[in-house]
């Protein structure tokens, strides 16, 4: 009898929708024809088959959709109930987009004859209220992508919209209030290949909740509540994310079965121990950064021995790390970087032939370093090595020319020397047989594949000659070392390769290094100095981009302008003590050529005639004509051009009084 009726019902509907779809043009008309002004609906962009319709504040799709229509998108609207006249009565959709709408009232069976959905968005809605009637949205036959997030849903909400979905591959439930994962829950939703439970409070994994999934290759299980995982089984996932969660533990079920997982995600947790992952494993991606890992265990048997000749990367930054023993990377050949940073680690050493061949990064920054060794040629793929922050004063003197491959190297926040070029120590040692490197230096000079060096805030002192030979350096930033001395061919051997040369914040008040012989320099930061003049260059110049904010610069020489304008786009020049009308080729370049002074608004000079600094784009080279007279002498000349005025109108009048004694006798 329900069916009976509800199938009269239908009829009914569409008999009505029918007479609705023919009267209607007329009703349009009478109400166009009557309204004063007239007024224009508004409508959705439609592009062939699609509909756009977002942010209209409609509170149900437009009645004049085109027959057919495959994709609509009510986002960001007002609809409040999505029924049969919600949609216009349309089934035909392929992707039905109803994100951020305050939908709380699904007419049941309303995608039974939808047979073609395939996407359906229903994300931040208010469907918690419609859960509260416990009634089942299905089926949803052919949806293979829902989106539920941020619906207020809590535990068993989600089974009445998930209860027939027999097609379902990608499911979102984030940022919901969901506690417990039951047995159950996906028992409707066997073909699902992507669960996304990110951003809920889930405490609870019951035995079995993804068993009957043997299609699920992603689990994205972040930002919960879990405490542990102790018998992880899922052989055929790929992808678990279970970051920012309580996790003290992670254990696989010991079992000799081969898993699938290629990246295992357990950043932010509250792991003391290393996972136990499973035996045969092909897993690709591991970290375990920002967990309260103190050491490793590598006194395994080898029965138990975890082998990870499939990772290329690992992060076990920011934990409590003192040492890694080098027998940790016994199984581990594939791997291409290696991220330890912001440990405690004291000492790292790779000295076992075989060790890491493939690896490229390995960051060591931000620990307690205070040793470094590398045997010859054993890291032979190693290009970026991250070192900075760890106070180091010793290493030895060429451990990086035992790097074959290495380009990339920072060392910043260290307390390093800087050796001489190895044929300015053998020239010294032919005059002393006693010589040898100084204390704790160590040497840059013949690092061929080496191109970016960071050496800022190390406490240098010195640079001496030839620091650099035989390399070809792109980058060299020497900034935050105040004081430091540079021998004036300290840059010699960089002359067609350093294109970046950074000395900002060294007390520097003249340089001696000639950097016009650096013809590939671009870009050059000097700023935070206490240059008074600048270095000089010729025509020949190709530097593009010149920061000189914060120095003592008084007067920048009109020859140098002249040589740096052909190729300058980028100079700053803000907070220098710069005289007005000493500048004025300075001036013409700022006001009149190409290049872009991005702090123009700092850059200000001193003129006599002004108490307050004058900012250089107000500056006019006549504000400067006659500029540099003494106050007196301008009053004499002013005095005496008011004299000369009343003079010449004291004759004026005498002249014309003559004139009128003579009219008068006549």
């Amino acid at each position: 009898m329900i069916r009976r009726y509800c199938h009269i019902s239908h009829q009914l509907k569409v008999s009505t929708m029918a007479a609705f779809q023919l009267l209607f043009p007329l009703l349009v008309s009478c109400v166009v024809a009557s309204a004063s002004p007239p007024r224009h609906l508004t409508s959705c962009q439609v592009v062939q088959m699609d509909a756009f319709c977002s942010d209209l504040s409609l509170r149900s799709a437009p009645p004049n959709l085109p027959h057919g229509v495959q994709m609509l998108d009510l986002s960001r609207n007002q609809v409040h109930n999505l029924t049969q006249e919600t949609l216009a009565y349309h089934t035909g959709f392929h992707h039905l987009n109803l994100h951020s709408n305050k939908i709380h009232f699904i007419q049941p069976g309303l995608f039974k004859n939808m047979t073609d959905l395939r996407v359906l968005d229903l994300s931040r809605n208010q469907l918690n209220v419609f859960a509260l009637s416990k009634i089942n949205i299905g089926p949803l036959t052919a949806v293979e992508s829902l989106d539920l997030s941020s619906n207020g849903l809590y535990t068993g909400m989600s089974d009445y919209f998930l209860a027939d979905s027999p097609s379902l591959a990608n499911l979102s439930l984030s940022s919901n209030s969901i506690t417990k994962i039951a047995q159950d829950t996906f028992s409707g939703t066997w073909s699902l290949k992507k669960i996304s439970l990110h951003n809920n409070v889930i405490l609870e994994i019951e035995d079995g909740a993804f068993d009957s999934l043997h299609n699920l290759t992603e689990l994205d299980l972040s930002k919960n509540s879990i405490t542990c995982i102790t018998d992880f089984n899922l052989y055929n996932l790929k992808v678990l994310n279970l970051s920012k969660n309580s996790m003290e533990l992670f254990q696989s079920v010991g079992s000799a079965q081969s898993y699938q997982l290629l990246s295992l995600d357990l950043s932010e947790n509250k792991m003391p121990y290393f996972p136990f992952l499973p035996r045969q494993n092909v897993l690709e991606y591991l970290d375990v950064s920002r967990n309260h890992l103190r050491s490793i265990n590598v006194s395994a048997s080898s029965e138990r021995r975890t082998f990870l000749n499939h990772l290329r990367y690992l992060d076990m930054s920011y934990n409590q790390l003192k040492s890694i023993p080098e027998s940790f990377f016994c199984f581990m050949g594939s791997l291409e970087v290696l991220n330890v940073s912001n440990n405690c680690i004291g000492s790292f050493s790779i000295t076992n032939e075989g060790l890491l061949p493939k690896v490229k990064i390995i960051n060591l920054s931000y620990n307690s370093l205070q040793s470094l060794t590398f045997t010859e040629n054993i890291l032979q793929s190693l290009e970026k090595l991250f070192l900075q922050g760890n106070d180091l004063t010793t290493l030895d003197h060429q451990v990086f020319q035992r790097l074959p491959s290495i380009r990339y190297l920072q060392l910043q926040q260290n307390n390093l020397k800087i050796c001489a070029s190895e044929q300015k120590q053998q020239e010294a040692a032919l005059t002393d047989q006693n010589h040898q490197h100084p204390p704790g230096c160590v040497s840059f000079s013949s690092v061929h594949s080496l191109r970016f060096l960071y050496l800022s805030e190390n406490n240098l002192q010195t640079l001496p000659a030839n620091a650099f030979a035989n390399t070809s350096l792109k980058l060299l930033d020497l900034s935050l070392n105040p004081g430091l001395d540079m021998d004036k061919d300290s840059l010699s051997g960089l002359e067609h390769s350093l294109v970046h040369l950074l000395l900002r914040e060294n007390n520097i008040s003249r340089l001696n290094t000639d950097l016009s012989l650096l013809k590939s320099l671009k870009n050059v930061d000097l700023s935070t100095n206490q240059l008074t003049s600048l270095p000089m260059w010729d025509k020949e110049s190709s530097i593009e981009s010149l920061n000189l904010q914060n120095n003592n610069l008084v007067t920048v020489e009109y020859s140098t302008m002249l040589a740096l304008e052909r190729s300058l786009k980028t100079l700053y020049m803000g907070s220098n003590p710069l005289n007005c009308c000493s500048n004025l080729g300075f001036l013409h370049v700022v006001q009149r050529s190409a290049v872009v002074v991005p702090d123009i608004e700092t850059v200000t000079c001193v003129h006599e005639d002004f108490s307050q600094p004058v900012n250089i784009e107000k500056l006019t080279e006549g504000m400067c004509q006659g500029s540099g007279t003494p106050m007196y002498i301008s009053i004499i000349l002013v005095l005496v051009a008011v004299m000369i005025m009343f003079g010449l109108l004291f004759k004026y009048c005498l002249l014309r009084k003559r004139k009128r004694i003579r009219s008068f006798r006549a």
